[in-house]
C-alpha cells in the first residue's frame, strides 16, 4: 500500500473520537471483561513456564535458600543451650555465620535469575499484545481512545513487570518457609508448635477478605489511569486545535476530572491494601505473646527447654512473616492481576477475519472494480450502504461526491477489507475480494489521505514506507514525479531531514506532497485520493495536481471530492445521498440532469459562474 490504512471511518462511535463521551458511559465502555483471577494468574503461569529450565533452577536455589535459613533457628536453640560449652558454642556460632551468608549469597543469585526470567516474560506479553493491535480490525480502534489502548502496552504491562519477579520467588519461599517451619515445630514440641500456630487461621481469613475487596479497586484504578492516559495524548495530539479554540480552561478542568477520579481510585484501593499489614502485624504479635507466655510456663514447669522455646518463636516468625511479606506485597500483587486482565482482555479481542481458506493472491492487476448490489452496515439495525452497484473499467478515474456522511468513505472501506459488507459482491478483475489474500489486495491499493501521516524518521524514509525494499535512486524519483523534491532540497538535511511531530514542521501540502510521493513509490494499480488538496494553497495545488494527474495517467482511480471543480474530468461521477447512489454519469451529463449533482455544484460555484458557463464563454462550459 502507497500510505498506511488510517483512512477516515464512520462508526456510530464518532463522537468518542472527539472527547463528546468522557466519563462513566467512555470508561463502562474501556472496562475488561476478564473477572477470573485465578484464569489470570494461570494465563501468566503459561507465559513464565515457557521458561521451565530456569524456573527449575530458581526453584532450587530457593528451595535451598529456604532449608539454610531454617536451619538457623535450630542451630540458634542449640547454641543457647550449649552456653556451657565455649568449644561447641564457637562452633555453632561460625555454622550460623556461614549460613547466613550462603542464605544471601543464594537469594541475590535467585533474584538476579528471576529477574532475567521476569524480563523475557514480559517482552513475550508486550510482543503478543503489540502483535494482537496489529491484528484487530479498525473498528475496534473506533471504538477505544488510543491513549488507552497505549496505557495497556506499557504501563499495566510495566506492572506486571515489577510484580512478577518478587512474587513468584516469595510465593516459593512462603510456601516453603511455612511448611518447612510447621513441620520443624510439631517435631520439636507440638504443644508449643499449636499455641504458635493458633493465629494462623485468622490470617488466612483477613488476606481472603480484604484481598476480596481490593481487587475491584485495582481494576478500577487501572482503567482510570487508561482513562487519564487517553486525555493526555489525546490533547497533546491536538494541542493547536485546543489553543485555537481557547479551550485550555475546559481541558484542564477535564484533566483534573480525570485525575481526581484517578486518585479516589486509587486511594480506596489502597485503603483496603493498607489494612493488611496493620491486621497481620497484631495476629504476628499476638501468637507471640501467646507463644512466650505458654512457652515460659512449660519452660519453667520443666517440659520445655529455654533453647527450643527460642527455637520455636523464631520458627513460628518463619511461619508469620511470609504472610507478612506477601501482605505488604499483596498491593502490587493486585494491581498487577488488574493490569494483567486488561491485556488479556486486548488479547482475547478477535483479530480481523481471516483470508478465506481458498484465497489465492491477487496478481497482475488490471484495476477493473466492480460492486455488485452491495449492502453494509456497522451495527445490524442500522443500514449504511445500500443496494450499490457501479462499475470502474481498468484505468478509469471514479468520483464519489455527496454530503458528509453518505458513504464515501465507507464504500473506499470496504473496497480494502477494512470492513467485510453483510451483502452483495465487490470484485477486482472478475475475482470477489472476499476469496483474495488481504495483503495481495491491499498492495493492489495506494491510499493519498487528506490528513497526511508521516512517522518519526528522515524524510527518505517516510516516502519508502510505500515499499520498503526501494533503493534511494527510486526513492529520489518517486519524489522528483510527486513535484516534492524541489522543497525536500530546501531542508536542513534534504532526504536524510528527520522529521518529528507528524511531520509538524511542514507544510500540510508539503506533506501531501510525500503521500502523494509514498504512493508513487508503491505503484498501486487502484488509487484512492480522498480529497487531497482540501487544505492547501492555489500554488501548493497546482502542483499537487501535476503530481495527481501524473499519478492517475495508467491507473484506475478513486476520488472522494469535496470540491467539485477537481473532478470534472472523472469518467464517472458517483452521487452519493443516505448510503444510496442517486445520480451518476460525466460531470456535462449531471448538470445537464439538474438534480442533486448540480444542487451541489451550483452551491460552490455560484449561479452566476453557472450562467456564463452555460453561455458558452467557459472550457467547463454546461451543454
Amino acid at each position: 500500500m502507497a500510505t498506511p490504512p488510517n483512512t477516515k471511518r464512520q462508526t456510530p462511535d464518532t463522537m468518542q473520537r472527539f472527547g463528546m463521551m468522557r466519563g462513566p458511559m467512555m470508561m463502562g465502555a474501556m472496562a475488561p471483561r476478564v473477572r477470573d483471577r485465578r484464569g489470570t494468574m494461570r494465563r501468566l503461569w503459561r507465559y513464565l513456564s515457557r521458561d521451565r529450565a530456569g524456573l527449575a533452577g530458581v526453584a532450587a536455589l530457593v528451595g535451598l535458600t529456604s532449608a539454610l535459613s531454617l536451619t538457623f533457628p535450630y542451630l540458634m536453640g542449640r547454641a543457647i543451650d550449649a552456653v556451657a560449652d565455649l568449644h561447641w558454642l564457637a562452633w555453632l556460632v561460625g555454622v550460623m555465620i556461614a549460613v547466613t551468608v550462603l542464605s544471601a549469597a543464594g537469594t541475590w543469585a535467585q533474584s538476579l535469575w528471576m529477574l532475567r526470567i521476569t524480563q523475557r516474560t514480559v517482552r513475550d506479553i508486550r510482543r503478543d499484545l503489540f502483535a494482537r493491535l496489529q491484528g484487530l480490525p479498525l473498528g475496534y480502534f473506533d471504538r477505544h481512545q488510543h491513549g488507552e489502548l497505549m496505557s495497556r502496552l506499557t504501563n499495566d504491562t510495566d506492572t506486571i513487570s515489577a510484580t512478577l519477579g518478587d512474587s513468584v520467588t516469595q510465593f516459593i519461599s512462603s510456601v516453603l518457609l511455612v511448611v518447612g517451619a510447621g513441620s520443624i515445630m510439631f517435631a520439636m514440641n507440638w504443644r508449643l508448635a499449636l499455641v504458635a500456630l493458633a493465629t494462623f487461621p485468622l490470617v488466612v481469613l483477613a488476606t481472603w477478605l480484604i484481598g476480596k475487596y481490593s481487587r475491584q479497586g485495582f481494576r478500577s484504578r487501572q482503567q482510570a489511569l487508561g482513562a487519564l492516559n487517553g486525555l493526555v495524548e489525546e490533547t497533546i495530539l491536538g494541542q493547536r486545535v485546543v489553543t485555537v479554540c481557547r479551550q485550555e480552561g475546559a481541558i484542564i478542568d477535564k484533566f483534573a476530572s480525570a485525575n481526581a477520579e484517578l486518585r479516589r481510585t486509587a486511594v480506596k484501593a489502597l485503603i483496603y491494601v493498607g489494612l493488611m499489614g496493620p491486621v497481620m502485624q497484631v495476629f504476628r504479635n499476638i501468637g507471640f505473646a501467646l507463644l512466650v507466655g505458654v512457652g515460659g510456663w512449660l519452660v519453667i514447669a520443666g517440659l520445655a527447654r529455654l533453647g527450643t522455646m527460642v527455637a520455636l518463636i523464631t520458627y513460628a516468625d518463619f511461619v508469620n512473616r511470609p504472610l507478612f511479606q506477601l501482605a505488604n506485597l499483596y498491593g502490587t500483587i493486585q494491581s498487577a492481576l488488574a493490569g494483567a486482565e486488561r491485556v488479556f482482555a486486548v488479547l482475547d479481542e478477535a483479530p480481523e477475519a481471516e483470508d478465506a481458506a481458498d484465497a489465492d493472491p491477487l496478481d497482475d492487476v488490471r484495476g477493473e472494480v466492480e460492486f455488485d448490489h452491495v449492502d453494509f452496515r456497522y451495527v445490524p439495525e442500522v443500514p449504511v450502504l445500500r443496494d450499490v452497484s457501479f462499475h470502474a473499467a481498468a484505468g478509469q478515474t471514479i468520483a464519489l461526491v455527496g454530503p458528509t456522511g453518505a458513504g464515501k468513505t465507507t464504500i473506499i472501506n470496504l473496497l480494502t477489507r477494512f470492513y467485510e459488507i453483510s451483502a452483495g459482491a465487490i470484485r477486482i478483475d472478475g475475482r470477489d475480494i472476499r476469496h483474495v489474500r488481504k495483503d495481495s489486495l491491499r498492495r493492489a491499493l495506494g491510499i493519498v489521505l487528506q490528513e497526511t501521516y508521516l512517522f518519526a524518521g528522515t524524510v527518505r524514509e517516510n516516502i519508502r514506507y510505500g515499499r520498503l525494499d526501494a533503493t534511494d535512486a527510486e526513492v529520489e524519483a518517486a519524489a522528483e514525479q510527486a513535484n516534492a523534491a524541489s522543497f525536500i532540497r530546501h531542508l536542513p538535511h534534504g532526504f536524510d531531514t528527520v522529521l518529528t511531530d507528524a511531520g509538524g514542521s511542514l507544510s500540510q501540502g508539503q506533506r501531501q506532497l510525500l503521500a502523494i510521493a509514498r504512493a508513487m513509490l508503491a505503484d498501486p494499480a487502484i488509487l484512492i485520493l480522498d480529497e487531497a488538496t482540501s487544505s492547501v494553497d492555489t500554488r501548493t495545488e497546482v502542483h499537487i495536481q501535476q503530481a495527481i494527474h501524473r499519478l492517475l495517467s495508467t491507473r484506475t482511480s478513486f476520488i472522494i471530492a469535496h470540491r467539485l471543480n477537481t473532478i470534472r474530468q472523472a469518467d464517472c461521477i458517483l452521487v452519493i445521498q443516505d448510503g444510496q447512489i442517486v445520480e451518476r454519469g460525466t460531470h456535462a451529463e449531471l448538470l445537464g440532469m439538474r438534480g442533486a449533482y448540480y444542487g451541489l455544484y451550483s452551491g460552490q460555484v455560484g449561479m452566476g459562474e453557472m450562467t456564463i458557463e452555460g453561455q458558452g464563454g467557459s472550457e467547463n462550459a454546461v451543454p
